[in-house]
């Protein structure tokens, strides 16, 4: 947002040259932190380090609805990106500067909803307020054709950015509960990939479709994808999501440790993180 209010008063060129220093400002800020040393994970083989993140991601239902989460974000994510400057310049027939304005539109709306939901999560559940702030953005997909001028864009763009940030940004929270500590650069890795992989999706299909079938198929085209997201979404991540389950390891000898702290065989409760020990999600009992 701030790089396309900076546009509105300053050039190209000078608009690098700033993003060069605080690029620098930035690195000198991260070197002054003392970053925390991960806990050492267990000795494994190369085929086992390399898909470790994505199988404990995909065994964990609660991530798999973040990654349905990730292709509706996606989707609303690549038509601003692409297709604002489209709008703006050959539809509308503005200059620069109106381009600027749009962008700033939507990452207001993101800054906004980033501010507003510490205070909102610790009264409601990651798992509402993600598929609310989806089913926003899809619902802003939907109304893109009908935005006919600048007047109509700002503040989609600006509700779209809302519903981006209150998709997207508790998904960390997410990562953390759902992984020990020794795993969790794999899994935020697996993340990183996967989020990617969605975006490798829509990123060509909002430019071709642009071009091929016009903007307002292209938003709705978009708006389709981002609402089949938003319900596989919901199937994939149970409203049910406990913290804790019941479940029993029979495979595993009655003095092993892990059932001592947990309370036994037949009444095994704690929170469920997907590891060595628990390679599938268990079923309650």
């Amino acid at each position: 947002m701030l790089a396309a209010a900076l546009l509105l008063v300053v050039g190209y060129s000078d608009l690098f040259v700033g993003t060069s220093v605080g690029f620098l400002g930035s690195a000198a800020l991260i070197c002054s932190v003392a970053v925390p040393s991960p806990k050492a994970a267990a000795p494994r083989g190369i085929w086992d380090r390399t898909t470790r993140g994505v199988r404990l991601y995909l065994a964990t239902p609660r991530l798999r609805g973040l990654l349905a989460i990730c292709m509706a974000t996606a989707a609303g994510g690549a038509m601003v990106i692409v297709n604002t400057v489209v709008l703006t310049r050959e539809v509308f027939g503005l200059g620069p500067s109106a381009l600027a304005l749009a962008l700033a539109a939507f990452g207001a709306g993101s800054m906004t909803a980033a501010l507003a939901l510490p205070r909102l999560l610790d009264r409601l559940r990651d798992r509402p307020v993600m598929l609310s702030g989806a089913a926003v953005l899809t619902a802003g997909l939907l109304a893109g054709p009908f935005v006919t001028g600048m007047a109509g864009l700002m503040p989609l763009w600006f509700v779209m950015g809302l519903g981006y940030s209150a998709a997207l940004t508790p998904s960390g929270r997410l990562l953390r509960a759902s992984s020990h500590p020794e795993d969790r650069p794999a899994l935020f890795a697996a993340q990183f990939a996967l989020s990617h992989a969605c975006w490798l999706v829509t990123y060509p299909l909002a430019g071709r479709l642009g071009a091929a079938a016009g903007l307002g198929a292209t938003f709705l085209i978009l708006a389709a994808l981002a609402a089949a997201s938003v319900v596989a979404a919901a199937l994939l991540w149970p409203a049910t999501d406990n913290a804790e389950v019941a479940h029993a390891h029979p495979e595993l000898p009655a003095d092993h440790p892990h059932l001592r702290a947990g309370g036994g065989i037949l009444a095994h409760t704690h929170a469920i993180i997907i590891d060595d020990l628990h390679p599938r999600w268990p079923r309650s009992i």
